[in-house]
């Protein structure tokens, strides 16, 4: 079993956690952003797991694809319409460690008040303490959904008979965790 110095609660510390995408751009290519505005706790029991639980926000204003009109896109009413809805939101329903070391989060996305379950696969990557006495621990994982489940279609097709932006977008977590004292 994973060490239990992981048992308590965490705040995820957004200027070291990337929530990251990565789609097909004009079927040739990848492109990969992520979101800069990240917010959300962990409580991790590894004596009764039924107690664990992640609650994770996004503001989905903070797209970053390293190209502004490509983020200005992204913010309209064609993909994540922003104004009208400005947060992403997970929450858990279970979390269950299925392998020393590896995690199965499941929970409800919340994305344009479509909410889907899924399950997150995560890696535990380590914990350690940090020059100025946090206790850290870290966190990998990857997860694919389709975005039309959550009402994000907007396509344009190419000559190819493909499609500018593929439906599969991969999910990109890479979590860093400060525990609570």
């Amino acid at each position: 079993m994973t060490d239990t110095t992981l048992t308590g609660t965490w705040d995820i510390d957004p200027s070291h956690t990337r929530i990251g995408f990565a789609t097909r751009h004009a079927m040739v290519t990848r492109v990969r952003g992520a979101f800069n505005d990240v917010t959300g706790q962990i409580e991790i029991n590894l004596e009764d797991p039924s107690l664990s639980r992640a609650e994770l926000t996004v503001q989905m204003t903070s797209v970053d694809t390293r190209s502004q009109q490509r983020d200005d896109h992204l913010r309209s009413t064609d993909f994540f319409d922003t104004e009208t809805y400005p947060e992403m939101a997970f929450s858990s329903t279970r979390i269950e460690e299925v392998d020393e070391d590896s995690f199965i989060v499941t929970g409800d996305l919340t994305i344009k008040d479509r909410t889907r379950s899924i399950g997150v696969p995560l890696r535990f990557m380590g914990i350690d303490t940090d020059p100025f006495g946090n206790v850290r621990a870290g966190f990998e994982g990857s997860r694919r959904i389709d975005r039309r489940d959550w009402g994000i279609s907007w396509n344009t097709p190419l000559d190819s008979g493909g499609l500018l932006v593929s439906d599969r977008i991969q999910l990109e977590f890479e979590l860093s965790l400060i525990k609570q004292v």
